[in-house]
């Protein structure tokens, strides 16, 4: 059986936004419903991956915690 969970390099300076939900224990679905409400990390594109730098997540997650 595979295993759903996707271990997030802790010291990566981008992360997928898969890595980025599981870091953040939230889902895929979560992300991409809150996103257009301007409430998700900004992303940027690499090719065809989309990435959230490092800074963008922390950004969000102290905006998230003023927000609480």
């Amino acid at each position: 059986m595979r295993s759903s969970k996707i271990a997030a390099d802790p010291d990566a300076d981008a992360f997928s936004i898969d890595e980025f939900c599981a870091r953040h224990r939230i889902s895929p679905q979560l992300f991409y419903k809150l996103k257009p409400q301007g409430l998700m990390p900004a992303t940027f594109k690499v090719g065809t991956r989309v990435l959230i730098s490092r800074e963008a997540a922390a950004a969000w997650r102290r905006a998230r915690e003023s927000a609480a």
